[in-house]
């Protein structure tokens, strides 16, 4: 019995910890959105990267992506889809954890090195959103939400 426990404990520490933690405050802020909001496209423009990569998440994330979430969207959902966009001058991508607590990832979809990340059935709940950078620590992004395809 003591050997399959040091074993099981041996297994957890050699498993890789993931750097995101959700449930840190979001280094450049957070908005509250309803589905029709009127600022759309909302648009905040940030420091995107970090020093933790992000294929270490399940899916197919990539970049570096910071530990604390870049940015959180509190969302109470209609019909509409919610669509997640990052934009720069360098190759970006992003990382999500929805309310339903999966991980949510992509590079390049948005055309021209940027991502996105589309909900066509959003749910209501908290979009922890990171930007990753491929090949660099950081760079300058912008993060745009809408409801519009």
């Amino acid at each position: 019995m003591m050997k399959i426990l040091l074993a099981a404990a041996a297994l957890m520490a050699a498993a890789p910890a993931m750097a995101q933690d959700a449930s840190q405050s979001p280094v450049f802020g957070s908005v509250t959105l309803s589905a029709g909001f009127d600022d759309d496209p909302l648009q905040r423009r940030f420091r995107g990267g970090g020093p933790n990569n992000a294929a270490r998440l399940p899916g197919a994330c990539t970049g570096n992506v910071g530990t604390a979430p870049d940015f959180r969207v509190t969302y109470a959902a209609g019909s509409a889809p919610l669509i997640f966009r990052s934009v720069s001058t360098v190759d970006t991508t992003l990382v999500i954890n929805g309310p339903d607590g999966r991980w949510y990832c992509d590079d390049d979809s948005f055309g021209d090195l940027d991502a996105e990340v589309r909900f066509n059935r959003p749910q209501s709940g908290a979009y922890d959103i990171w930007i990753g950078v491929v090949g660099r620590n950081e760079a300058d992004a912008t993060l745009v939400v809408t409801e519009r395809p």
